[in-house]
């Protein structure tokens, strides 16, 4: 018998659609019989949405499922109510506008006990529901890196949209994710503080996953707001903060003069560094009090 289990933990925010697809994703992941996995679905919406979604799964499903919901809009308390309800000894997290094919928990596991490692990441590949704009394919703007398996993760690439991690880093004497990230950051503040406590953790390039993106993501409006949104939460971060505004000090004239230029080299150029200016912006903003973006889109 297996003595490991998974808890596959999903925030979910009023996306009942995207929750049942990736839901049917998971009712069937391989274990070669080394672990058995559940189901937790933390809904963050008042609503409750998610809860139709989940009872419904939950009569027919493999896999048990257990649903809890976070009133507070709070993807920090979202994901800290998932945590509480998660009793097995490791935790993956997938998002629930991502879906995975079979293999993907069984992999994760597999990785992380190969390397020893505290926790594993896996690649998020778009899956564009329509095609999308040209530009939007040369600046590769909802593409992230990719590296070999066993690869040391670095903070800058570390999120929790396609992780997995050992139950035992985390700590009893705070919550796992910090609510003042309310609406991103969240995920680099929590790495940040395992990374300080020692965690090592490695990539694993079989366990890859796709991202859902809609035509209402393949636009300037979206990616801007997510650039101010980033850059509204950075300042958040306790870690360099003089070196880190003076960075965007630096970069704000830089990336305006260069705009001009890059306009004429490039639509795709254009927006990569308008993306850039408009972070920067609102890390300055948000050092002095005032955030641009408080709410990320749906």
């Amino acid at each position: 018998m297996p003595t490991h289990h998974i808890n596959v933990c999903i925030c979910t925010y009023n996306r009942p659609q995207l929750l049942g697809h990736l839901l049917s994703r998971l009712d069937n992941q391989q274990t070669e019989d080394l672990f058995t996995y559940s189901i937790v679905v933390a809904d963050n919406d008042c609503a409750r949405s998610a809860e139709p979604v989940a009872t419904a799964f939950s009569h027919n499903a493999h896999v048990p499922l257990t649903y809890c919901i976070e009133p507070q809009k709070n993807i920090a308390l979202a994901r800290n109510k998932a945590i509480q309800h998660a009793e097995g000894d490791f935790i993956a997290f997938i998002d629930d506008d991502e879906f995975p094919p079979d293999n993907w928990l069984c992999n994760l596991f597999k990785a992380c006990i190969a390397y020893g490692a505290a926790g594993v990441l896996g690649p998020v590949n778009p899956y564009f529901e329509s095609e999308p704009p040209q530009w939007v394919k040369k600046g590769k703007f909802f593409e992230r890196p990719n590296h070999a398996s066993g690869y040391k993760v670095a903070l800058s690439e570390a999120r929790t949209g396609n992780v997995l991690f050992r139950k035992g880093i985390l700590s009893a004497a705070e919550a796992p994710f910090r609510s003042e990230f309310d609406s991103a950051g969240e995920d680099v503040d929590f790495f940040r503080r395992m990374m300080e406590k020692g965690c090592v953790f490695v990539w694993c390039d079989e366990a890859a996953v796709h991202e859902m993106v809609p035509p209402s993501r393949c636009n300037l409006r979206y990616l801007l707001r997510r650039a101010l949104l980033r850059g509204s939460n950075f300042p958040k971060h306790p870690k360099h903060r003089i070196r880190n505004a003076t960075k965007s000090l630096i970069a704000v004239p830089c990336y305006t003069l260069a705009l001009p230029i890059l306009a004429v080299m490039g639509q795709h150029l254009f927006i990569e560094y308008l993306i850039r200016l408009c972070d920067h912006v609102a890390r300055l903003l948000a050092f002095v009090g005032l955030r641009l973006v408080t709410e990320r889109q749906t």
